[in-house]
C-alpha cells in the first residue's frame, strides 16, 4: 500500500466530475479514429446519453505489421472537432513521448497508457517525465502478463513524477491459445491492486476482455459486481465497418441497452440492516479457520508420507496416484456444485505444498520424529 499522501487525488474538474457521478462512469468511443465524421457522429449520440468522455485510438500498437495502426496525429484534430461540437472531454492512448506532446498540444483531457507500454518500465518512465507538471488525469492499463507489481510500478512512476491524478484500467491479460475471451480476465489482478491502493479509481475495459460484443454485458456486470468505478467501452456508429477490432465494438444504441441491463450494487445494503450479513460472515470466518486446521493436519500427514518414501527410497511425485486423486476430486466436487476449474486450482495448490513438504523431509538428514511431526 502507498504511504499516506501518495494516494489518489481529485484536484482536476474532470476527475471530480468522474467521481461525483453515480457508478458506472462511462468512457466510450471507437477503437480507432477513422474520420472526423465518424467521431462527431458517435460523440453526438454518446453525449445525448450523458456520456462525458469520448475515447478514440489515434496511434494503434498492433501485434503484427500490416494491420491498421491508426490515422496518426490528424485524428487529434477530428477529436477536437467532436469536443467543440458536443462539449465532451476527449481521451486517447499514449505510448511514447511524442504521443504525449502531441496529445497535450491538441487539448486532450485524459490519457491512458496501454498494456504493452505498462509492461515496459523504461517507456513508462519516459512518459511520466514528459507529463511532469501537467495537471491531467492518467489511467494505466494492466500489463499484458499477469504481473500486479508491474502495474503498481507504473502507477508509482507516474506518482513520483508529480502526476496527482492516476487511475487504473483492467483489460485482462494475454494467454496462449484460444479461450472464451480475447483476454483472460484474471480478476484477481484488480482485486490485488485495490488491496494495495484502496483509493485508486478503477475502470474496467470489457471490450478488450470480451473480444466480441456478445460477451460485453457478462464482463461489464462482473466488473460492477466487483465494485469497479466505471467502464471503458468501444463504441462505433457502424461496428461492422470498423477498421480495427470490429467484433468487439457496439453501436451507441447497444451501449444504451447494455447500461440499462447493468445491475449496480452497493457495498452496504440501502436499508443499513447488516445483522444478517454479519452473521453469515461470521459463519464464513469460522469455516475458514476450520479449513486452515484441516490443511495443517493434511500437511502433517504429507510429511509422514515423505518420511515413508525416504525410508523406502521412493520418488516424491507419484504421478498416477496424483492423476487419479485429481479426477476423483473434480468428480466429487461436481456432486457438491463446485466447478471443475475451481477444484483443479485448489487441489493443485494443495498438491504443490504437499510435494514441497515431502521434499523437505526426503532431503533432510533428520528423521520424522526429530522434526516434531505427529
Amino acid at each position: 500500500m502507498f504511504p499516506v499522501g501518495f494516494g489518489f487525488s481529485v484536484k482536476s474538474k474532470i476527475m471530480k466530475s468522474i467521481l461525483n457521478k453515480e457508478k458506472p462512469v462511462i468512457i466510450a468511443g471507437p477503437c480507432s479514429a477513422e474520420s472526423q465524421e465518424q467521431l462527431v457522429e458517435v460523440a453526438k449520440e454518446l453525449s445525448e446519453q450523458g456520456v462525458e468522455i469520448l475515447r478514440a485510438g489515434i496511434w494503434k500498437p498492433r501485434t503484427r505489421p500490416g494491420s491498421f495502426e491508426g490515422v496518426g496525429s490528424i485524428g487529434l484534430k477530428w477529436m477536437q472537432a467532436a469536443k467543440l461540437e458536443t462539449g465532451m472531454k476527449i481521451a486517447t492512448e499514449v505510448a511514447n513521448v511524442k504521443h504525449v506532446y502531441e496529445a497535450l498540444s491538441a487539448g486532450v483531457d485524459l490519457v491512458w497508457i496501454g498494456a504493452r507500454t505498462t509492461s515496459n518500465p523504461f517507456a513508462v518512465q519516459e512518459i511520466a517525465n514528459a507529463l511532469q507538471g501537467v495537471n491531467i488525469p492518467v489511467l494505466v492499463k494492466n500489463p499484458i502478463n499477469p504481473d500486479v507489481d508491474l502495474w503498481v510500478g507504473a502507477i508509482e512512476r507516474l506518482k513520483k513524477a508529480g502526476i496527482k491524478e492516476v487511475g487504473a484500467i483492467h483489460r485482462g491479460v494475454s494467454y496462449y491459445g484460444r479461450g472464451l475471451y480475447r483476454n483472460n480476465p484474471e480478476w484477481q489482478m484488480p482485486i490485488e491492486l485495490k488491496k494495495r491502493i484502496p483509493e485508486i479509481l478503477l475502470i474496467n475495459d470489457p471490450s478488450h476482455i470480451a473480444g466480441k460484443r456478445s460477451l460485453l454485458l457478462t464482463v461489464a456486470q462482473k466488473a460492477m459486481d466487483l465494485d469497479f468505478d466505471g467502464l471503458m467501452i468501444e463504441v462505433h456508429p457502424k461496428p461492422q465497418m470498423a477498421l480495427s477490432d470490429a467484433e468487439q465494438q457496439i453501436t451507441p444504441e447497444e451501449l444504451n441497452e447494455l447500461r440499462r441491463q447493468l445491475i449496480i450494487r452497493s457495498e452496504i445494503p440501502t436499508n443499513h440492516i447488516v445483522e444478517d450479513l454479519d452473521s453469515l460472515r461470521g459463519s464464513i470466518n469460522q469455516l475458514d479457520h476450520d479449513i486452515l486446521d484441516l490443511l495443517s493436519i493434511r500437511m502433517d500427514v504429507a510429511r509422514n508420507i515423505g518420511s515413508y518414501k525416504k525410508q523406502n527410497k521412493m520418488t516424491v511425485l507419484q504421478q498416477t496416484r496424483w492423476n487419479h486423486l485429481l479426477d476423483e476430486m473434480v468428480e466429487k466436487g461436481s456432486d457438491r456444485k463446485l466447478s471443475g476449474n475451481f477444484i483443479e486450482k485448489v487441489y493443485k495448490c494443495i498438491h504443490e505444498e504437499s510435494i514441497n513438504q515431502q521434499i523437505k523431509v526426503v532431503n533432510s538428514a533428520k528423521n520424522i520424529d526429530q522434526i516434531g511431526v505427529i
